[in-house]
């Protein structure tokens, strides 16, 4: 595709995690300024369908309902759809076994893709790639694929009404949640209950922001400090974003939620144990400070205190 500004038919892949998909918003933002006139499409998965419309920078969101293995009219139907809209371009964000899959498994004409899969056209070929922070990995990827400029990520078209959540002018979150098959990931509710009180005698609305399933967290911090507002469960992604570009300060762990507080621009404290490296995925921003103890029962609530100057 000599001429970047003709008419073309471009297909993202973005399908999961929170963070991941937060971090790709600037590879996105790249794709729809380099393809100025094209038809751009966001395969994902339903979580973050309303995300990606919300950017506006999506022609058409489908969803990927991600079949099963032995799902086969799933996987028909889906190879049939991939096949049949005669992509120009596909920009893999994945790029996982799956999503490299979808490449060998279109039949007919052949896109330009940009990615891992076997035999693509524009492969990302850098063998210490899932060694290198996302962020740096993605934009490495365009620029194999012929996109240099790729911003950092944005969340500057957030908008939502926030007026039912009767919030004080000054707010901080907390995301004491994360991967519950992961609990070393996770610092006490404890902590963060302490956190929240120190918050709100600073004059901070402490706001408890999580996944459902995830209250018995907010009921510990709510104990502790009776002050705090329980928003688990009760926030869609668009509005979750318009939260951290409102927020003063945000505190949690290495989960999706802390990449949005952190790409919003406010005072971003991540917590991090030996489950995950920061070098690889801790969120970005200009005001992020990580802390990592190997074994986050052991980090003191002074320590974090003391970062967040509370």
């Amino acid at each position: 595709m000599s001429d970047p500004s003709a008419t073309e038919h471009i297909l993202v892949i973005k399908l999961s995690a929170l963070g991941d998909f937060v971090q790709a918003l600037g590879p996105m933002k790249a794709i729809r300024d380099h393809h100025a006139r094209a038809q751009i499409t966001l395969l994902t998965t339903t979580a973050f369908a309303d995300l990606g419309q919300a950017t506006g920078w999506f022609d058409q969101i489908w969803i990927d309902r991600r079949p099963g293995v032995f799902n086969l009219p799933g996987w028909r139907s889906l190879r049939c759809r991939l096949s049949g809209a005669n992509f120009d371009r596909v920009y893999d964000l994945q790029t996982s076994s799956r999503s490299s899959f979808y490449y060998r498994a279109m039949f007919g004409h052949k896109p330009e893709w940009s990615g891992v899969a076997a035999g693509c056209s524009h492969p990302h070929v850098n063998p210490r790639r899932d060694f290198d922070h996302t962020i740096d990995r993605q934009r490495e990827q365009l620029e194999c694929a012929g996109i240099d400029a790729v911003p950092a990520p944005s969340l500057g078209w957030a908008n939502a009404d926030l007026t039912k959540f009767d919030l004080r002018d000054r707010i901080g979150l907390l995301v004491p949640g994360g991967a519950a098959h992961r609990p070393a990931k996770r610092w006490p509710a404890s902590g963060y209950g302490e956190i929240a009180n120190r918050m709100n005698s600073a004059g901070i609305h402490p706001l408890v922001i999580g996944a459902p399933g995830e209250e018995i967290l907010s009921q510990e911090i709510g104990r502790i400090c009776p002050a705090s507002l329980n928003l688990i469960g009760r926030t869609s992604l668009v509005e979750l974003a318009a939260l951290a570009q409102r927020a003063e300060v945000a505190i949690g762990n290495d989960t999706g939620p802390m990449h949005m507080a952190a790409t919003a621009g406010c005072r971003t404290v991540v917590l991090f144990s030996a489950d995950s490296d920061p070098s690889l995925c801790a969120p970005r921003g200009t005001q992020v400070t990580v802390l990592r103890e190997d074994k986050l029962t052991d980090l003191s609530v002074a320590k974090v205190a003391n970062v967040l100057n509370i």
